[in-house]
């Protein structure tokens, strides 16, 4: 069997995998005071919870090392 973009195995595997990042995305935003994101903690989460690109960004721009 192919897999399809329509195939329904892998779109519960992309919605899971997207799920998984956004929580942990949240989590971090939940523990990270202020000062150590770059921007609205409220858009990043809007963002990580949009698209999965979105946390992505956000572990590599979003937080102040």
């Amino acid at each position: 069997m192919t897999n399809k973009p329509t195939d329904p195995r892998l779109l519960g595997l992309f919605a899971v995998l997207h799920l998984g990042i956004t929580a942990l995305t949240w989590s971090d935003l939940r523990r990270r005071p202020d000062s150590s994101v770059r921007g609205p903690k409220a858009l990043w989460r809007a963002l990580s919870a949009l698209n999965t690109s979105g946390s992505v960004a956000y572990f590599l721009l979003g937080r102040v090392r």
